[in-house]
């Protein structure tokens, strides 16, 4: 009879090095989306916290740092839908004076944005841009920054964000297209992107 085959063992991880080996990535990541040190700071001891109470369920399926990760962007979610849930209902049941102003009574552009002059892919790949949309990004109204980051950088559901806050689909859209329209506005100030044209008469 052949020996049995020997299975590697998962890695374990190990809590007292989190803080040296990853503690700064997730303070980075939780800082480029709350915008604040000190909800950044929280939200890293949370994951930690967090992250030692589930470390026997750890499976190596993924690396430690992709396993951490993935619990700060739960308790990223869980800030949205505790601090942010009420006001996000507030804001989607005002008019928003400034990018109604955009269209016509009829919700048609006044003035449609200008043809890109380059391939956006080759502007994201330039330093000047991506120092410049961040710090677009970073201008956005906190919840809307929370919500775009979450569903764009983060890849978080959809459905996933709207059950947090307690939103529909059509709501989360109105949220990603006013953020969008926030960032496009930005970036048109600083001359990155073309500008709207001419108002229609």
């Amino acid at each position: 009879m052949s020996p049995p085959s020997s299975m590697p063992l998962p890695h374990r991880p190990d809590p007292a090095c989190w803080v040296d080996e990853h503690g700064n990535y997730l303070y980075r990541y939780a800082l480029a989306r709350v915008g604040s040190p000190e909800a950044a700071e929280d939200l890293v001891q949370e994951t930690f916290l967090a992250a030692l109470a589930a470390v026997d369920r750890f499976a190596g399926r993924a690396t430690e740092r992709t396993w951490l990760t993935g619990i700060l962007k739960h308790k990223l979610i869980d800030r949205v839908r505790h601090c942010h849930r009420e006001a996000i209902l507030t804001d989607l049941s005002q008019a928003d004076d400034w990018l109604n102003q955009l269209y016509d009574w009829t919700g048609h552009w006044k003035a449609a944005p200008g043809r890109w002059g380059s391939d956006p892919v080759e502007l994201l790949q330039q330093e000047e841009f991506c120092q410049a949309f961040e710090r677009c990004r970073q201008a956005l109204p906190a919840r809307l920054r929370e919500v775009l980051s979450l569903r764009l950088l983060d890849d978080v559901p959809a459905t996933e964000i709207c059950q947090a806050l307690g939103i529909s689909a059509t709501n989360l859209w109105t949220l990603l297209h006013r953020a969008r329209l926030r960032l496009w506005h930005c970036l048109e100030q600083k001359g990155l992107v073309p500008k709207h044209g001419k108002e229609r008469a």
